[in-house]
C-alpha cells in the first residue's frame, strides 16, 4: 500500500510538471519586500485615497455566452466543463478590441486608474502565461490582452491595476475535484499545488508588465497571494485582500483609512446582452458623491462585448459622468471626508491641501438654469474670509439673460450658514441638467 501511495503521488506530480518547471517561473524583481510584509505602504495608501475613481474591466473569453464571468463552471457537468475548456476559447476573437479607445474614454470620464480582470474563477488567463494553455494566446485572437490594456492606459497617464483570483476551477478539475468556492480543497492554504500555481502566475503578472500600481485579489483565501505580490512589488497597493472593498453597496457610515466600493454599471460584472438594467448617469454620480463623502474610492465596472467593445449603453452613461466630472473634478480628487458626511441631500467633502469644503446639492433634478436657490448648512462655520462659488461657472454671466444676477452669496446667523446660488452654466441644449451642483466654500471651520 505504501508503494501504491508513492506511485500515485509521482503521477500527480508529473501531471502538473509543466506548471512547476523552472522555465515557467517568472523572473524575480530586483525590489524585494521586507520579510513578511503585512500591509500596504502608508504613502501609497494616501496616494490611493486621492484617486477617487477606478475603471474596472471584467472580460474573459466566456463573454460570448453573456453569462456570469467564470462562475458557470462551478458545479457544472463534465459535458459543460469539457466544452467550456476546449471549445469556447476557440471562438474568441475580439475583432473590434481597441484598448486605446477604452483608455481615452476612461480618462475623459474622470477615471484615474484601471483594474483589469487578468484571470477569472474559471482559470482562463487574459495574459501570456507559461503556467497553463488555458489562456488568450491559445485563442484565434492570439494576442496578450493584458499587455495591450496596460500599455494603453499608461499612455493616457492612468494608474494600472490588475484583478486576480487565486481560486481556479480548471486546476481543481485537473486534480479530480469538482470546481467549487470555499470548500477546503479550493483554498490555496489547503492545496499546496494550487498555491504554488498561483504564485507562478502572480510573479508573471508583477514581473512582466512593468510597475503595477494596484492589485485586487479576489477569493476566500488571499493571504499567500498578497504576500507573494508584495515580495515582487513592495509598493503595490493591494485593495481586495487587504482593505475593505464592499461589493455592490456603500457603507452606512464613513470608514477610516482607504477603502473601495466596487459596483457594476448594470446588474452584471460580465457582458450581459439581455436582461440588464444599466444605472442612470445621475445614479452613478450620486454613488460617487456618497462614496467620496464617506472617504472611499469608487471602482466602477464595465463589461466589454465578445467583439471587444464597451457596450454603447455603458459608454453613454460614462460620458454623462464625464461631463459632470469635467465640471466638478476638484471636489472629487485629493479630498477627505468632512466631519459630517451629509445633511440630508447635501453631501460634503473637504480639500486635502486647501481650506475648502465642497457641498454637493443632490436630488434637485428640475433646477432651471438661471434660477436662484437658497440652502442652510449647519456643519460649516463661515469666517470673514469665506467665499462661496459654484464649480464650473463664474456667475457673472447667465446666457441669454443679461439682467440676471448669477453670483453666489452667503450670510450667517444662529441657524447656520445660508448660501444663495444660481445654476448658470448651460450643459444640455434644452437648458436642463438633472445632476448635482457643487458649491465650493472656502476659509471655513467645522461647526460643532
Amino acid at each position: 500500500s505504501h508503494m501504491l501511495v508513492i506511485v500515485i503521488g509521482a503521477l500527480l506530480l508529473c501531471s502538473f510538471a509543466p506548471m512547476a518547471s523552472a522555465g515557467n517561473v517568472a523572473p524575480k524583481s530586483d525590489a524585494t519586500a521586507p520579510a513578511g510584509q503585512q500591509s500596504n505602504d502608508p504613502e501609497r495608501e494616501e496616494w490611493f485615497m486621492d484617486q477617487a475613481l477606478g475603471f474596472f474591466i471584467n472580460w474573459s473569453m466566456d463573454s460570448q455566452l453573456g453569462a456570469v464571468i467564470g462562475h458557470t463552471v462551478v458545479g457544472a457537468s463534465d459535458d459543460y466543463l469539457n466544452r467550456f475548456i476546449n471549445e469556447l476559447p476557440q471562438s474568441f476573437y475580439p475583432r473590434k478590441f481597441d484598448p486605446e479607445a477604452w483608455a481615452r474614454l476612461a480618462k475623459l470620464a474622470g477615471f484615474k486608474y484601471v483594474v483589469l480582470d487578468t484571470k477569472a474563477i474559471s482559470g482562463f488567463c487574459m495574459f501570456d502565461t507559461k503556467s497553463t494553455d488555458f489562456n488568450v494566446m491559445n485563442t484565434p485572437y492570439g494576442r496578450d490582452i493584458t499587455r495591450q490594456v496596460v500599455d494603453a492606459f499608461r499612455k493616457q497617464g492612468l494608474a494600472v491595476g490588475i484583478y486576480f483570483v487565486a481560486e481556479d476551477a480548471l486546476f481543481l478539475h485537473k486534480q479530480g475535484h469538482d470546481p467549487a468556492r470555499k470548500q477546503d480543497y479550493a483554498l490555496a492554504s489547503n492545496n499546496p499545488q494550487l498555491r504554488d500555481y498561483s504564485r507562478v502566475q502572480i510573479r508573471e503578472l508583477l514581473s512582466n508588465y512593468g510597475k503595477i500600481d494596484l492589485m485586487f485579489i479576489d477569493g476566500h483565501d488571499s493571504v499567500d497571494a498578497r504576500e507573494t505580490a508584495w515580495q515582487v512589488q513592495p509598493k503595490l497597493v493591494i485593495t481586495a485582500g487587504e482593505m475593505k472593498t464592499p461589493e455592490q453597496r456603500i457603507p452606512g457610515k464613513p470608514i477610516p483609512g482607504p477603502w473601495e466600493t466596487c459596483a457594476t454599471l448594470g446588474n452584471s460584472w460580465h457582458y450581459k446582452p439581455t436582461n440588464d438594467e444599466p444605472k442612470s448617469g445621475t445614479k452613478l454620480i450620486e454613488m460617487l458623491i456618497e462614496i467620496r463623502a464617506k472617504g472611499g474610492n469608487f471602482l466602477l465596472n464595465v463589461g466589454p462585448t465578445p467583439d471587444g467593445e464597451i457596450p454603447f449603453e455603458q459608454t453613454r452613461r460614462l460620458r454623462e459622468l464625464g461631463a459632470w466630472m469635467f465640471i466638478n473634478h476638484e471636489a472629487v480628487y485629493e479630498i477627505r471626508p468632512w466631519h459630517v458626511a451629509n445633511e440630508g441631500d447635501i453631501w460634503f467633502t473637504k480639500a486635502k491641501n486647501e481650506n475648502a469644503v465642497y457641498a454637493f446639492l443632490t436630488n434637485i433634478p428640475n433646477w432651471k438654469r438661471g434660477d436662484r436657490k437658497e440652502f442652510t448648512i449647519k456643519s460649516v462655520k463661515a469666517t470673514d474670509a469665506t467665499t462661496v462659488s459654484v464649480l464650473g461657472q463664474t456667475g457673472r454671466v447667465v446666457e441669454y439673460k443679461p439682467t440676471v444676477d448669477g453670483m453666489a452669496r452667503w450670510t450667517r446667523d444662529k441657524d447656520g450658514l445660508h448660501i444663495s446660488v444660481v445654476r448658470a452654466q448651460r450643459i444640455y441644449n434644452n437648458h436642463k441638467w438633472p445632476n448635482p451642483i457643487v458649491v465650493k466654500i472656502t476659509n471655513v471651520k467645522p461647526a460643532k
